[in-house]
């Protein structure tokens, strides 16, 4: 259980940030800069589970929403020896059930869908709206984490997490568009 009593430490003000293991390291460097997009990501899945709060996405919005802490602390965890991911009573990592789960999810919302045909532009509903935009986040976490993984090694489930996530999140949109019928379609060059 964590327990702050105290918010502010002091200890970040010349630059750096602790780890789990109890090293520091630039606020800006790569791992904190993919901690940081994955953190934003969530936010933006907290305001997308708001608009859900009533129906029957809100638990798993909240699901992920705490997978996406396990994904920070995965992250916030360096490799053991030989590159070790195996999680245990002090390590959190992404595991492939939680990968599985979350194709499970999107096999059952796509499966209301009809095929995409085109294209769509991301709005529609304000949840469908909000879903785009935690998507949105969500590659640009992708993309951090990514970085980091070429630069150091980094958890293979949790890599796999995180891109399953915004396909989850792009078919949710489009159910939230009244299952696909009311999603934008692009058209391209209509405005020439």
């Amino acid at each position: 259980m964590v327990k702050l009593n105290k918010i502010y430490t002091r200890t970040g003000d010349d630059g750096t940030t602790g780890l789990v293991d109890g090293s520091r390291l630039p606020k800006h460097a790569a791992r904190m800069e993919a901690i940081g997009a994955v953190d934003e990501a969530n936010s933006a899945l907290g305001l997308a589970a708001v608009a859900l709060a009533d129906g029957e996405f809100a638990a798993p919005l909240y699901r992920i929403q705490n997978d996406l802490f396990d994904l920070g602390a995965d992250l916030a965890t360096p490799a053991g020896e030989d590159d070790d991911f195996t999680p245990s009573e002090m390590v959190l990592r992404i595991v492939a059930g939680q990968v599985a789960w979350l194709e499970s999810a999107i096999d059952d919302a796509n499966a209301r869908l009809e095929p995409l045909t085109s294209f769509v532009l991301p709005g529609g509903s304000d949840a469908a709206a909000r879903l785009h935009v935690a998507r949105a986040s969500v590659r640009r976490a992708e993309r951090a984490m990514t970085a980091m993984a070429a630069q150091m090694p980094t958890n293979s489930e949790a890599l796999a997490y995180i891109n399953r996530l915004s396909d989850y999140l792009f078919v949710l949109a489009r159910v939230a568009n009244d299952d696909g019928r009311a999603d934008v379609k692009w058209v391209p060059g209509a405005n020439r």
